[in-house]
């Protein structure tokens, strides 16, 4: 939705009602028309036919009817397994914990798309969704996809009885480091997608001619670090740099351990989409951000988490 720019083309938010889409050239029109009152059209779409506005409608429909199968796959389950007393207690408040997500999850995407129709007569910038909003929607995601995968492999893969040394425990720790690592590059990745930063500087490894950009910083701090495209492209790239890094070393400590091979395929495959998602980065940037590539990439940073997680999982302590 945020590479071709659809998430602002639906101006409404009815759980229920929005589940129906226009089907006469009449309803399509009053659609139309109504996105027409708010500034994307105004300022960037102005000249916008009917027929490229129902794309960029369509795309955002499919996204929130996604939204909502994906819903009705936790939920109904979760009622019906509930009913029939297949749920232990510690299950049961997980699995609320996770259909809570969902829901909130749905809120947090209105929420998001609200700042993108706001009427900001002081700015004469694109307008777009904030890009802190759009951090948090990207990051309750992958919250609730991380504890969704977490709580099936924990319940599906039987535990390792791995012996308890020292080197297994600074491989533990240095699986969880990396994937929060990964965690946080991936949620950097909602910053450049916020403000095209990805259209900034195409060049790789340099920054245009130099290694450090001249309008890296502005005043105040925090305001660069979350406002400032070079910056925020900056700190994506340094955020990957250093992800892959440690996912190599990560690897090469895990070769001087005895590993179960069920383990040793699971950090052979960290490494591998690691290196995989890099390139996918570096090809997206210096073919500047073409759709189908971007979203192989944000696609790649989902299968290097899932990747770090099942790592994690491999590891974790077998209970006394």
């Amino acid at each position: 939705s945020r590479l071709t720019e659809s998430g602002l083309s639906m101006v409404d938010w009815h759980l229920v009602k929005e589940m129906k889409p226009p089907r006469t050239q009449q309803e399509w029109e009053a659609e139309f028309q109504k996105y027409q009152q708010f500034p994307e059209f105004k300022i960037l779409n102005h000249d916008m036919t009917l027929g490229e506005f129902k794309f960029i409608w369509y795309m955002e429909y499919s996204h929130r009817m996604w939204g909502r199968v994906v819903g009705l796959a936790y939920i109904l389950p979760a009622a019906y397994f509930w009913g029939k007393g297949w749920l232990s207690r510690p299950m049961k408040g997980c699995v609320l914990a996770l259909c809570g997500l969902v829901c909130f999850q749905g809120l947090l995407g209105w929420y998001m798309v609200k700042s993108g129709l706001e009427e900001k007569p002081e700015s004469h910038d694109i307008p777009r969704v904030s890009q802190y909003r759009l951090a948090a929607h990207l990051g309750s995601a992958l919250v609730l996809y991380s504890a969704s995968l977490w709580t099936g492999l924990s319940l599906l893969l039987p535990r390792h009885q791995l012996p308890e040394t020292h080197q297994l425990l600074r491989l533990r720790q240095f699986a969880h480091g990396t994937t929060a690592l990964i965690f946080l590059t991936a949620l950097s990745g909602a910053f450049v997608a916020g403000l095209d930063a990805g259209l900034v500087y195409n060049s790789f490894p340099k920054m245009g001619e130099r290694w450090i950009p001249d309008d890296l910083a502005f005043s105040p701090v925090l305001r660069n670090i979350f406002e400032n495209p070079t910056t925020v492209q900056f700190d994506h790239r340094i955020l990957g740099i250093t992800s892959v890094t440690a996912v190599t070393m990560l690897y090469l400590f895990s070769r001087k351990i005895p590993l179960p091979r069920r383990t040793r395929i699971a950090v052979t495959s960290l490494l591998a989409v690691a290196y995989m998602q890099v390139g996918l980065g570096i090809s997206t940037l210096l073919l500047y951000v073409p759709t189908p590539l971007a979203a192989t990439h944000q696609s790649g940073s989902l299968a290097l988490l899932s990747a770090a997680l099942w790592l994690m999982s491999e590891l974790r302590r077998v209970p006394k």
